[in-house]
């Protein structure tokens, strides 16, 4: 077995880890329970009752947590024209076509969310390989991919996660920081569970949401009541 730190031992004393907490206790525990000296990522992990096998079962998509996540993005447009300027206007850290294109070809990824302008995906899709296993591609479904671009890099820099089934069902995603206030990672919280409560898929057999956990990024999880969603 691997060794327990003696930092992540002290956290663990901290709670029943067998216990389904609300989330509001959950998150107390999580900061409680942070044991690192630096200001922790705290996320959640939502197994759902889903088969990623069949298309119609994967979920994917986009939300705007009303509190961000903590994180200031780098966030880069492919647009021309007055979509360019707009981009530019909304607080775009690059934005451009060609020159973007042939810059991430020779191997630069300096940033954390790619948006383009429809009429740039032709360009903007010859990047594919690069982009597409690090999750920078545009998307549609991410709401990345826009004529919309200046609300498009307002809700990136404001605190827009996306999120993803994994092979087996899971989804990870940020809601937040340590330093966060408890009721601001509750709102947060209760947006993506919301969500994806909404986005359901209709042949989804049995409980949705199986097991939800929440951690900071050096803690032990805590485990949330799924019915108190």
């Amino acid at each position: 077995m691997p060794k327990v730190g003696k930092k992540l031992q002290e956290a663990l004393k901290k709670f029943d880890q067998d216990a389904l907490y609300d989330p509001t206790e959950a998150l107390e525990l999580v900061k409680k329970a942070a044991p690192a000296k630096f200001d922790e990522t705290i996320e959640v992990a939502f197994r759902l009752g889903v088969d990623p096998r069949h298309a119609d079962q994967q979920l994917r998509g986009a939300v705007v947590l009303p509190h961000g996540t903590g994180k200031s993005k780098t966030v880069l447009v492919f647009a021309k024209g007055d979509k360019a300027k707009e981009a530019e206007a909304a607080g775009a850290d690059f934005v451009g076509a060609e020159d973007l294109v042939e810059k991430i070809q020779g191997g630069w990824t300096g940033f954390d969310v790619a948006i383009a302008t429809p009429d740039m995906m032709g360009m903007a899709g010859k990047l594919g390989r690069i982009l597409g296993p690090r999750g920078l591609m545009p998307n549609p479904k991410t709401g990345t991919v826009t004529f919309d671009v200046g609300p498009a890099v307002s809700d990136a820099k404001g605190g827009k996660i996306t999120y993803r089934t994994d092979k087996i069902g899971i989804i990870h995603a940020p809601i937040g920081k340590v330093s966060f206030e408890v009721e601001k990672l509750v709102e947060n919280f209760k947006t993506l569970a919301e969500t994806l409560v909404r986005v359901k898929p209709a042949t989804a057999k049995g409980q949705y949401m199986k097991t939800i956990t929440v951690s900071s990024t050096m803690g032990p999880g805590v485990k949330i009541n799924p019915t108190k969603i």
